[in-house]
């Protein structure tokens, strides 16, 4: 589960970084940044539901820590 979450932090990373490219390059002429962003917008959501379902399912429990206290 580690690994499939570390996966999934890479992409968003990588499709935020290739909107930041296509920014700079197309200076809005093309809408290829916004296609990127939509990209990191669906694996961030994606990334959340694998997140709900995997506890759902028992595959990850809670550590108990709480940060802060």
């Amino acid at each position: 589960m580690k690994i499939i979450v570390a996966i999934a932090f890479i992409l968003i990373l990588g499709s935020l970084g290739s909107a930041l490219v296509f920014m700079m390059k197309d200076k809005g002429q093309a809408n290829r940044m916004a296609t990127a962003l939509a990209f990191r917008v669906g694996f961030s959501i994606a990334l959340f539901l694998l997140l709900l379902l995997a506890y759902r399912l028992g595959w990850i429990q809670p550590t108990g820590v709480l940060v802060g206290s």
